[in-house]
């Protein structure tokens, strides 16, 4: 991490989120880079065996191979308890703790996570901050297979260019089995209205603005680390 500063700022992030968890919790592990830190400091924590009783909830099946390969203990599917503290990463992050999430195709049930969790730590470096949200990277918008060509009028008459995310030249399928639009609105002068909009849209399963979820945003760079 000396060779890479922006890893070295998202784990000393992951390393304060982590700091406040606490023993006897249930934890919501979110998905990419930065999410990857927070999970090995947590697993690190349980080995040493300075959090004890701690149970995980993944947000995909590829943090659930991690947390299996790290030995968490994880909770089942149906997340039959609150969660007590979610720490995630975002793709941008907005002033009024504004986030868009999604980048790792994982924003539905991140979005699940996040709103069964008392406490939603978001973790970021300074890089992910934004004047307004959209200004850095386009909105993931969640849509099922049937019908998902019929979504892009809708979403250009939002005013965005839309893409489908693909891997390989073939449609990316999120872990839920849907598609997902990647959708450039450029500066969003109304998240919530937009969310409104699109939360209403049948066949949209979900999109990427996280409006009044996180309770914390950790964000490190140059200067340290500092809490909002």
């Amino acid at each position: 991490m000396r060779d890479d500063p922006q890893a070295k700022y998202k784990d000393e992030a992951a390393e304060r989120a982590v700091a406040m968890v606490q023993s006897h919790s249930v934890v919501g592990l979110g998905t990419g880079s930065t999410a990857w830190f927070a999970i090995h400091r947590l697993a690190g924590r349980l080995r040493e065996g300075s959090l004890t009783d701690i149970t995980g909830v993944p947000t995909s099946n590829a943090v659930r191979e991690l947390a299996n390969r790290l030995h968490i203990p994880l909770e089942p599917d149906d997340i039959p308890r609150p969660i007590d503290i979610t720490i995630d990463g975002a793709d941008e992050v907005a002033p009024g703790r504004l986030l868009i999430k999604g980048g790792g195709g994982a924003l539905l049930r991140e979005k699940i996570v996040a709103q069964a969790s008392r406490r939603v730590v978001i973790i970021v470096d300074e890089a992910k901050l934004s004047p307004r949200l959209g200004m850095k990277c386009p909105l993931p918008v969640e849509v099922l297979p049937f019908g998902w060509r019929s979504q892009i009028g809708f979403l250009e008459a939002l005013g965005a260019a839309v893409t489908l995310r693909t891997v390989a030249g073939k449609p990316f399928t999120t872990d839920s089995g849907n598609i997902i639009l990647d959708c450039n609105f450029g500066e969003i002068a109304d998240p919530h209205k937009l969310g409104a909009q699109l939360g209403a849209r049948g066949g949209v399963a979900g999109h990427g603005l996280f409006l009044g979820l996180a309770t914390d945003i950790v964000i490190a760079g140059p200067g340290g680390v500092r809490q909002e």
